[in-house]
């Protein structure tokens, strides 16, 4: 049976990364990776890393009370009082730290100290250094900044030397580390900061070509055999459905990747069905949007029904035949608003995936245990914004694309005086059902007019779950916090089903290594002979 590697995962937000290599599985069909720490910062990002920490204590199969829990048949028990053990694990595995301070550095350098000890070099590490300093927008936006936020924003954009550091300690086989395109042009002390970042990579812990890093698209290649966009990823050629590209660098220490064979470098290689946003949407159960003030079903209706006679009468400027669909896509909206509104804010069906979307990904989503769907509650908007939504869902309807503010009638616009600039041009964005939606972002949080339900009848923004869909989460990964905080999380996220895929590459790579260390009497690992059966015995050292 192959022992597993150990995983540490550093600036973890919510998981998503090491969601997918927890859930990897070797030829054996057993897990290939477990992932014994993960540091997050955020305290309610924390709290859903722990919580996800404790279902995989108990191996990816968590026990009736778990599901008694999501299925709102019970309040959130005391997991502590419940499964002490399990509890320890996830406690030790969910780190609360904040990278980069004094006190946070010892403890790390503890932590995988220790883990050094225990599993020698068979070992991963994982990790995306926050993004905002990288960002396009957030480097548009710095001008605006104060000099305290902008100092603060320099101090994240070196954060990539924590994880720099960190690598050099633990000397992994492998390491994966995500950021934000913007990453590629960023600039930082004059000097453009992805080739320093990639020199701190390679030679880490002060070894010159102590890594050697690949990027994942094929064909796979060195640095020295292309450029920096080689290592953008772009999701939706690999069966998420949404459009989010991001840079990932993984690497392999040089006398593993001195000893590869080419053909099992890591290499995701690109799929042929393309999901789309209605895939995993659209056999939800429909909810009807909230009101910001006074909500019930009832003013709802009325509201709505307002709102689609103010779009009637203040038609777009389209082509006859486009005019017709988009009267049909809102004469239909009309006509089934009822059929949201039985299912009120929060729906308590929809937990399948049939249809087209592609086996692999529904099953992945789904779990036959669920009642419901967690994290999926309704924002209440402004009966303001009913009308706008209504417009923007039946015109993506009937031309296939989202509005640009260009495309809304002059009774429809809101008061923004710069509308019509051209800055706000995708200011009410629908996610259109037949193409993979818009890439999930932390901007979510905000107001959601950038992520516009698809069906006019919903008249509504997207739930934290339908955002988690997109992200391609399993149904049974619960986020914590408030509801703008979920928000957060899941678009700062990595989706797991990619991340699934990314630490499938390695796989061939780690098997074949450790096969020749096995085949000349080299021992990478220093446990004591500890399997996958019993993970919670295994990571308490019971």
């Amino acid at each position: 049976m192959t022992l597993p590697f150990a995983v540490v995962d550093l600036f973890s937000g919510p998981g998503g990364l090491g969601e997918g290599f927890s859930a990897c599985r070797g030829r054996d069909g057993n897990r290939f990776y477990r992932c014994l720490l993960s540091v997050e910062k955020e305290a309610s990002a924390h709290r859903t890393l722990r919580l996800r920490a404790l279902y995989w204590a108990f191996g990816g199969e968590a026990p009736d009370s778990y599901y008694d829990w999501l299925n709102g048949e019970t309040e959130e028990p005391s997991w502590e009082s419940l499964y002490p053990d399990a509890w320890r694990v996830a406690r030790r595995v969910a780190t609360h730290l904040e990278l980069g301070s004094p006190d946070a550095s010892a403890l790390l350098e503890q932590r995988i100290d220790e883990i050094r000890e225990e599993y020698g070099d068979r070992t991963v590490l994982l990790g995306g250094p926050p993004c905002q300093a990288y960002s396009l927008a957030g480097r548009a936006q710095e001008t605006r900044l104060s000099d305290a936020a902008r100092e603060e924003n320099h101090k994240r954009a070196s954060l990539h030397e924590e994880y720099a550091k960190a690598l050099g300690r633990l000397r992994p086989a492998a390491f994966v580390m995500e950021n934000v395109k913007g990453i590629l042009s960023a600039i930082h002390e004059g000097q453009r900061i992805f080739p320093k970042i990639l020199r701190g990579l390679e030679d880490a812990g002060g070894t010159v070509g102590a890594y050697r890093v690949f990027a994942l698209t094929p064909p796979s290649s060195s640095v020295d055999g292309g450029g920096p966009s080689d290592f953008v990823v772009r999701a939706e050629n690999h069966g998420v459905p949404q459009a989010r590209h991001r840079v990932f660098v993984v690497g392999l220490r040089a006398d593993l990747a001195d000893s590869l064979p080419e053909l099992l470098q890591p290499c995701l290689m690109r799929r042929d069905d393309r999901v789309t946003a209605n895939d995993v949407l659209g056999v939800m159960a429909p909810m009807r949007s909230g009101l910001s003030r006074k909500d019930s079903p009832e003013r709802w209706q009325r509201e709505f029904q307002t709102a689609c006679i103010r779009v009637r009468r203040n038609r777009p400027r389209l082509p006859p035949s486009a005019l017709r669909r988009f009267h049909a896509a809102l004469r239909g909206a009309r006509e089934h608003a009822d059929r949201a509104v039985p299912f009120g804010r929060t729906a308590t069906a929809g937990t399948e995936i049939p249809g087209p979307c592609p086996s692999e990904l529904a099953s992945w989503l789904t779990d036959p245990r669920l009642e419901r769907l967690p994290n999926n509650k309704t924002r209440g908007h402004m009966p303001t914004d009913l009308a706008r939504y209504v417009f923007a869902a039946s015109f993506a309807a009937a031309l296939g694309r989202s509005p640009k503010a260009a495309d809304f009638p002059a009774a429809l616009s809101p008061r923004h005086r710069n509308w019509r600039s051209g800055r706000f041009a995708d200011r009410f964005r629908v996610q259109v059902s037949d193409r993979p939606a818009t890439t999930i972002t932390s901007h979510i949080s905000k107001d959601g007019h950038y992520f516009i339900h698809p069906d006019p009848a919903q008249c509504r923004s997207l739930t934290v779950r339908e955002a988690a869909r997109l992200q391609t989460f399993p149904d049974n990964y619960v986020f914590l916090g408030t509801r703008t905080e979920q928000y957060v999380q899941v678009g700062n996220a990595v989706p797991p089903f990619l991340a699934r895929q990314i630490a499938q590459s390695l796989v061939p790579a780690l098997e074949h290594w450790t096969s020749m260390r096995q085949a000349s009497g080299t021992t990478a690992h220093r446990s004591r002979g500890r399997g996958d059966e019993n993970p919670i015995s295994s990571a308490t050292g019971m």
